[in-house]
């Protein structure tokens, strides 16, 4: 039950969500999910903090990086089921459809230059 109640608990938050759905097919370092989101990099790093705890995503350390991504197979079951339902219920959604397209030039900016910008703003 623990397991289910910190899902459902990092799921009902809709930035949360959006983060989720932006790592479908990809990684994502902290600096390009805070510019997408349009959140302070504090808040961000606690939403994904919480996505980690529910076992939503993963991460990898490169150099000064930390990047993000979906939990894989060897997520359990309860997180893959959870993870294939959020992707099939919202993928195509418009609010999904404008963060696809705003992650699109996010994605062309070097990470390097976009966290260096961050952390003087």
């Amino acid at each position: 039950m623990f397991a289910f109640m910190t899902i459902t608990k990092a799921l009902s938050d809709e930035n949360r969500v959006r983060t989720l759905l932006a790592l479908d097919g990809r990684e994502l370092c902290v600096c390009q999910i805070t510019e997408l989101l349009a959140l302070a990099p504090s808040t961000v790093s606690k939403h994904i903090q919480i996505l980690a705890n529910a076992r939503l995503v993963k991460s990898r350390q490169d150099g000064r990086w930390r990047y993000y991504r979906l939990a894989a197979d060897e997520a359990p079951d309860t997180v893959r089921e959870a993870i294939d339902w959020t992707l099939r219920s919202l993928l195509k959604t418009p609010e999904i459809r404008k963060d696809a397209e705003r992650l699109k030039e996010i994605l062309k900016l070097d990470p390097e230059v976009l966290c260096r910008a961050q952390t003087r703003g």
